[in-house]
């Protein structure tokens, strides 16, 4: 039988390849935070998420993180393992309603009767910054549905947690504990802003009581 010898250029080629075609030389990473105890009273009820929007650098596949000079940076080879807007919207309602007790899922509402409030998340920032933390900055809004009576909400949010950006399995892990106390902030209405009590004769709002938080 004849034998063939590929040369070593054509053989390192051949391995790359084949590396390529069974998914080793790309990194997948998931944002999954662990189970969050429930720590806050219900003042959501049924609420539906809006996709949360998200920086176009943010919303990408490949997961970004800043170098020194300050350039967002990032690499084909290292990717979320889901669509980042569909995993952090997901992870979001999830976590609030395991800290609250609420009902937050996120759109397409999926139930027969109408959800009580509208959460709508934008992110400004969602990165690993240069200066050694994971920053997630941004507003949400709560708003009450139906009679257009009932509060509605305007928060601003900004977290950082410590993250080491030349290490993908540190920056997932930092954005999952930074969506993880956005859920801790929204689940209690928290975080500086303002808050818009619209009011029907004859009418009572259930939130109207809650105290101005700043």
């Amino acid at each position: 039988m004849k034998k063939f010898h590929l040369s070593p250029v054509l053989l390192t080629l051949a391995l790359g390849l084949s590396a390529c075609g069974n998914g080793t030389g790309t990194e997948r990473y998931i944002i999954d935070p662990p189970t969050s105890p429930q720590v806050a009273g219900d003042v959501l009820g049924a609420t539906e998420l809006a996709t949360v929007s998200l920086p176009d650098y943010a919303a990408a596949d490949p997961i970004p993180w800043q170098d020194e000079g300050g350039a967002v940076r990032s690499n084909t080879k290292i990717i979320w393992a889901d669509k980042p807007e569909r995993a952090f919207t997901e992870t979001l309602a999830r976590a609030i309603s395991e800290m609250s007790g609420a009902s937050v899922i996120a759109e397409p509402w999926p139930l027969a009767s109408p959800p009580q409030h509208k959460l709508d998340v934008r992110v400004e920032k969602a990165l690993a910054s240069n200066d050694g933390y994971f920053r997630l900055k941004g507003r949400y809004f709560v708003s009450a549905e139906g009679s257009g009576a009932g509060s509605h909400h305007t928060r601003n949010f900004d977290i950082a947690v410590p993250v080491d950006p030349e290490n993908p399995a540190a920056v997932a892990q930092a954005a999952a504990q930074s969506i993880t106390q956005l859920a801790q902030q929204i689940a209690v209405l928290g975080g500086p802003g303002t808050t818009i009590v619209a009011r029907q004769p004859g009418g009572g709002d259930p939130y109207g009581d809650l105290p101005p938080l700043f």
